[in-house]
């Protein structure tokens, strides 16, 4: 009797993260359509079963933001100021063929891995 192959924690969890590193840009430019702060970000996103790091989504906020797909602004009302940012025009166009793409393949994994034993 042969047992299949499993893989080691280490290929399963890098495996893991590169498949996460998509999902959280894509989640993060869907919640951000209303404006919100990197915490409350966070919050959501592991609330909706989305595991991301904050020494990874702080980041991840930034190099959006530089590449124009957030824009921020600085709430100084309260005692603690806090950078709160949003979705950009060209964001939620992003998002939105990300959307589409996601469906597809969605569909297609779903079609094939229906038709396995």
């Amino acid at each position: 009797m042969t047992t299949e192959p499993t893989p080691d924690d280490g290929l399963l969890a890098a495996h893991l993260q590169e498949l996460r590193r998509g999902t959280v840009v894509l989640a993060a430019l869907a919640v951000l359509r209303e404006p919100g702060y990197g915490y409350a970000l966070l919050e959501q996103l592991t609330g909706h079963g989305i595991a991301v790091d904050a020494n990874t989504l702080y980041p991840l906020l930034r190099r959006l933001e530089k590449q124009g797909l957030l824009v921020s602004e600085w709430n100084t009302d309260e005692a603690r100021p806090r950078k709160f940012y949003r979705t950009s025009p060209a964001g939620a166009e992003l998002a939105e063929a990300l959307m589409t793409d996601w469906r597809r393949l969605d569909a297609s994994l779903r079609h094939l891995t229906a038709e396995m034993p």
